[in-house]
């Protein structure tokens, strides 16, 4: 069984949006772009979300989407309140 891994690119202004989070907040991040994998000869896929580490704690984002997730899919925060929660930590 292949897997096949296709990366994705984040979309530029979510991109824009969290550099602008970061920068205001004074500190900086590192961002991942994340991926589909596809189970080759099936139509199974499980898409990666994006991954940005800022003071050694992993968000994870995905196109389109204003949620931001802590850690995992568990613990999620609106994009608005990123800010706030950069600060705090």
């Amino acid at each position: 069984m292949n897997i096949i891994k296709q990366e994705i690119q984040f979309e530029e202004s979510l991109n824009q949006r969290l550099e602008f989070i970061c920068e205001f907040s004074n500190v900086t991040p590192i961002f991942i772009n994340g991926s589909i994998r596809k189970l080759e000869k099936t139509n199974l896929s499980y898409v990666e979300p994006h991954r940005v580490i800022v003071k050694n704690t992993t968000f994870l984002v995905f196109n389109y989407s204003n949620d931001v997730y802590i850690s995992n899919l568990a613990r999620k925060i609106k994009l608005s309140e990123l800010e706030e929660y950069l600060k705090s930590i």
